[in-house]
C-alpha cells in the first residue's frame, strides 16, 4: 500500500521559479510545471493605488480605460522600472498560484545577462516584499538552455540565444557553468514599436499596442516568403482622427522590422566571436538554439544564421524555455547553487 503524502508536507512545498518579463510574467510551481502566464501589466486606480486588475484582464483594458485608471508596465527591457507596481502585481499573481501553502515560497527568479547590482537588488527585494523567504537570481540565458534541453553540464560548449520582449540574451556554456554571456536591450516590444513607428509616418495610421502586437504575429517574417501575405490593418487615422485601414504586405513590414532584427543578429555574431578558441568549434558544429517568443517570427534563424555564419535551431515550445530552466533549478539545488548570480532571504 502506497505512503500518502503528509498534509504537512504538502503545505509545506509550493517553492516556485518566476520569469518576469517585459511582456509577461510566467510562474512554475514545483512539481506542478507552469502554473502562470499573464501579460506583465497592471490596472490600478488614480490616487488609492488600488490594483484594479492585473495580466490578461488588465491587458484587456489598455485603450479602454477612464482617466483615473492607469495602466501600468512594471518591467522595461528585462527590468524593473516601477518596484511599487512590480510588487503589487506580483503579489497578486503569487497569490494566485500559492494560495493553501502555510510558509512562504522559495523562489527561483531570471535576469538578464548584464543586469547591474542596483537593478539586482531592486528584483531580489521586490520579490521578497511580494511573498517570497527566499530568493535566488539566476541568468535567463543559462535558464534559458536548460529548459532547451541543452547539455549545460558536456565539456562541449552549447550556445543558446533567448529574444524576450524587452532583451536579447545570449550563453555559451560548458561543464555546468557560463563561459560567455551577455544582453542587449533590444527585442519584440522594438518590433513591434517599429511597426507602430512605419504605418504612422508612410500611411498615417495610429496603432494600439495590441494591434501592433497581432501586425508583428500575421505579417511579421524576417526574410522573403516564396509568397508574401497581405493583409488589413486597422487603426486610426493621423490626419481626421477617424477610424480607417490600410493593406500592408510582410515584404513592406520586414523592411520595418529591419533595424531590430540587425542589432539581434549583431549582437548574436559578437557573442560567437567571443567564444574561447578552443570552443568555437563546438559551437560552429552544434549551432544556436533559439529560445523566447520572438523565436516565433518566421524565418528569424534563417536569418540570423545567414548573418553570423553559424546554425540556427528553434527550441521546442521556445517562449517557455526560461521557466522551464528556472523551474528544474528548483528540484536540483546542487545545480542552482552553481549558477546563481545573486540570493537573498528574510
Amino acid at each position: 500500500m502506497p505512503l500518502m503524502s503528509s498534509p504537512w508536507q504538502r503545505l509545506r512545498g509550493g517553492d516556485l521559479a518566476i520569469d518576469l518579463g517585459t511582456t509577461s510574467t510566467l510562474i512554475w510551481r514545483k512539481k506542478k510545471g507552469v502554473v502562470l502566464d499573464e501579460p506583465s501589466v497592471l490596472a490600478v486606480e488614480g490616487g488609492t493605488g488600488k490594483v484594479l486588475a492585473a495580466g490578461e484582464r488588465a491587458r484587456g483594458l489598455i485603450g479602454r480605460t477612464p482617466a483615473h485608471v492607469h495602466i501600468m508596465r512594471p518591467v522595461r527591457d528585462g527590468v524593473i522600472v516601477d518596484a511599487d507596481v512590480a510588487e503589487s502585481m506580483l503579489r497578486t499573481f503569487i497569490d494566485q498560484v500559492h494560495a493553501g501553502f502555510l510558509n512562504r515560497p522559495r523562489v527561483v527568479v531570471s535576469a538578464p545577462s548584464q543586469i547591474t547590482a542596483v537593478e539586482r537588488r531592486a528584483l531580489e527585494e521586490t520579490v521578497l516584499r511580494s511573498g517570497a523567504r527566499e530568493v535566488f537570481v539566476v541568468e535567463e540565458a543559462m535558464a534559458a538552455a536548460i529548459g532547451a534541453g541543452l547539455p549545460v553540464n558536456d565539456e562541449r560548449a552549447s550556445m543558446v540565444l533567448d529574444i524576450g520582449g524587452g532583451t536579447t540574451d545570449g550563453a555559451i556554456t560548458a561543464l555546468g557553468g557560463i563561459v560567455r554571456s551577455g544582453s542587449a536591450r533590444v527585442g519584440g516590444d522594438d518590433l513591434e514599436t517599429a511597426a507602430r513607428d512605419h504605418l504612422r509616418e508612410q500611411h498615417g495610421l495610429l496603432l494600439g499596442e495590441r494591434t501592433a502586437a497581432e501586425v508583428v504575429t500575421e505579417l511579421g517574417t524576417a526574410v522573403p516568403l516564396q509568397e508574401e501575405i497581405v493583409g488589413t490593418v486597422h487603426g486610426r487615422s493621423l490626419q481626421t482622427g477617424l477610424p480607417e485601414s490600410v493593406r500592408l504586405s510582410s515584404a513592406e513590414l520586414r523592411e520595418a522590422l529591419a533595424e531590430p532584427l540587425s542589432a539581434m543578429s549583431a549582437f548574436a555574431r559578437g557573442l560567437v566571436d567571443q567564444c574561447p578558441p578552443d570552443l568555437a568549434g563546438d559551437v560552429r558544429e552544434q549551432g544556436v538554439v533559439l529560445t523566447g517568443g520572438v523565436a516565433a517570427l518566421r524565418g528569424i534563424d534563417h536569418r540570423i544564421s545567414r548573418e553570423i555564419g553559424v546554425p540556427v535551431h528553434v527550441a521546442k515550445d521556445p517562449r517557455r524555455a526560461v521557466i522551464r530552466g528556472a523551474g528544474r533549478c528548483i528540484d536540483d539545488l546542487a545545480r542552482l547553487r552553481r549558477i546563481v548570480v545573486g540570493e537573498q532571504r528574510y
